[in-house]
């Protein structure tokens, strides 16, 4: 009978905190580990990772949500038709 391991699932948020808190260097890997309650190996994993795609940040540009954008313009068109109207 094998028994499955239940792996806890980590938001995004919750690693760059971790990752944050590490580049810090206020406190060692394992006193990091024991606050949040990982691994060490678990926050060096994810420190490698996000210092890998760090440049990626800054290469691509602002990001923008598209959405938000578009239902922003319409609203302060609506806003000057209004306005004009009055």
């Amino acid at each position: 009978m094998s028994t499955k391991k239940n792996y806890r699932k980590h938001t995004p948020s919750f690693k760059a905190r971790v990752v944050l808190e590490a580049l810090k260097e206020r406190e060692t890997m394992s006193e990091l580990a024991q606050r949040f309650e990982l691994h060490p190996t678990q926050i060096s994993t994810w420190k490698k990772e996000f210092l890998a795609g760090a440049a990626q940040v800054f290469s691509e540009g602002p990001q923008v949500d598209s959405k938000a954008h578009e239902a922003e313009k319409a609203r302060l068109h609506q806003q000057d038709l209004s306005r004009f109207a009055g």
